[in-house]
């Protein structure tokens, strides 16, 4: 049902170098990109993510209760995409582990504060 979600920055060269890193664990790439904004996924595939200048000029800003949940293939993937985003820079918001049953999941901020999670059925 969701074709992408864009999350909004304040740097757009430093922010890609994140989203590129979790991406590549993805297996996917830039699939558009201008000066103001890149998305990552694949065409024609699932939902994809993007990242870009808020259009209006104001400054960037994060949704208090947003949070984009990335699906990863199984917990081996879910705790390699946390170390990711630890490596490049993101901040904590609680390790991999189980949240529920059949549910686990680690919950990291990007670079500029917006809230992501890794996650796997099981």
């Amino acid at each position: 049902m969701i074709g992408y979600v864009t999350l909004g920055t304040h740097d757009l060269e430093r922010g890609a170098k994140f989203y590129d890193a979790l991406c590549k664990e993805l297996g996917v790439g830039r699939m558009m990109e201008n000066e103001t904004f890149i998305a990552w996924g694949v065409p024609g595939g699932g939902a994809g993510i993007g990242l870009t200048y808020p259009w209006d000029k104001n400054p960037a800003t994060v949704g208090n209760g947003t949070m984009v949940a990335l699906e990863a293939k199984d917990r081996d993937q879910v705790q390699r995409l946390y170390r990711i985003a630890m490596a490049e820079g993101g901040a904590d918001e609680g390790p991999p582990g189980p949240r529920g049953e059949g549910f686990y999941a680690a919950y990291f901020r990007d670079l500029d504060g917006n809230k992501l999670n890794a996650f796997c059925m099981e």
